[in-house]
């Protein structure tokens, strides 16, 4: 299984989006993705309360940790790769985090519009 191109949605390279914890579909700290990621964890969000609450009511649980499968749970100030269909959904709700744009996938796309993403960027990570 190999990961796709890595690039950003600003067509640059794939920037690390957050080891610790260590995210990704391959759990390698970068919002790759391949065929076989079908939830699309393309998107590189910096966690909040907020969102992380919404997630939960919605039905995935991110802030409670999941030893038996190596998941420690998320907190506020945690950079994930979020998938980009729940990423969409939280923005059509008001309350999506913000997303390192040089660390989100360019097959974030497929599902999200860069308009979207550029609204909810992080200052300084639209290189």
């Amino acid at each position: 299984m190999e990961p796709d191109p890595s690039f950003n949605v600003t067509g640059g390279p794939l920037d690390i989006c957050g080891t610790d914890p260590v995210t990704g579909f391959f759990r390698d700290g970068s919002c790759n993705t391949c065929a076989a990621d079908q939830g699309s964890h393309t998107v590189c969000a910096l966690m909040t309360a907020e969102f992380l609450a919404f997630s939960k009511y919605v039905g995935n649980d991110l802030s409670t940790p999941r030893p038996e499968y190596g998941f420690v749970g998320l907190n506020p100030g945690d950079a994930w790769c979020l998938c980009a269909g729940r990423f969409a959904q939280a923005a059509e709700e008001g309350c999506a985090p913000q997303v390192n744009l040089a660390a989100t996938h360019v097959r974030a796309l497929e599902v999200v519009s860069l308009e979207v993403l550029m609204a909810h960027a992080l200052p300084g990570t639209d290189t």
